[in-house]
């Protein structure tokens, strides 16, 4: 049985100067459906290079990045685009990238237009499932900062994706939300069955996480939470 995510030997290097530096170090990272993965780090140690990797936004010079059992490093960017819209789900860093002038429920409908498919859930059945139904005709600007979250986590969940990449969703929260946040993208992952990686540099939140790696220097180590 195939995983639904699973990086091997991945690695990536840029210049900086006249130094050459590894973003990624020879990476092996596995990911069962179901499964919330948590993924630490200081800033600059290639957090956000393994997203963008895993995402299939970002090539890697060598190693497998396996999405639902297919190596997507060959692939073409039609193709990568593909894998984009048919199996991974992307929380962003900032909540800001909501569009300002749609309702929380025409956030989740534009999604669902632009990936061209509809999962098991209508958008009135995914604000319910992250808290936010009684929201549903509100827009951005009269959402907390934690509502414009689960409205992120609710349109990532489009179209049943296998893998869900979750990019610091706490840096904008206070601690309670912060909390109240990545315990919902946990059990999201679980209820979902999704295979979910969240880089984040809060160590507040690693509880969360059934599983806890440390990156530092473009290697990526398995963590005591």
């Amino acid at each position: 049985m195939s995983h639904a995510l699973e990086l091997k030997d991945v690695t990536i290097s840029y210049s900086d100067g006249d130094s050459h530096v590894k973003a990624l170090n020879s990476v092996d990272l596995t990911v069962e459906a179901g499964e919330f993965v948590a993924v630490v780090g200081p800033s600059g140690s290639g957090k956000s290079t393994l997203l963008a990797v895993a995402g299939a936004l970002t090539t890697p010079d060598s190693g497998q990045v396996l999405v639902a059992g297919e190596d997507i490093v060959p692939l073409g960017d039609s193709e990568l685009a593909q894998i984009r819209r048919n199996h991974i789900g992307f929380v962003f860093q900032s909540s800001g990238n909501l569009p300002s002038a749609l309702t929380a429920e025409e956030q989740i409908e534009l999604a669902s237009k632009v990936i061209g498919k509809t999962g098991r859930y209508s958008s009135a059945e995914l604000l319910e499932k992250v808290g936010m139904a009684h929201r549903a005709k509100h827009r951005p600007g009269s959402l907390s900062g934690g509502e414009r979250q689960r409205v992120g986590i609710a349109r990532a969940l489009v179209g049943d994706p296998q893998v869900l990449l979750v990019d610091e969703p706490t840096a904008a929260l206070d601690r309670a939300r912060s909390q109240e946040i990545v315990a919902l993208l946990a059990k999201e992952c679980h209820d979902f069955n999704v295979a979910g990686v969240m880089v984040t540099h809060d160590y507040d939140v690693l509880g969360h996480g059934d599983k806890v790696y440390e990156m530092v220097d473009g290697r990526l180590t398995p963590s005591a939470k």
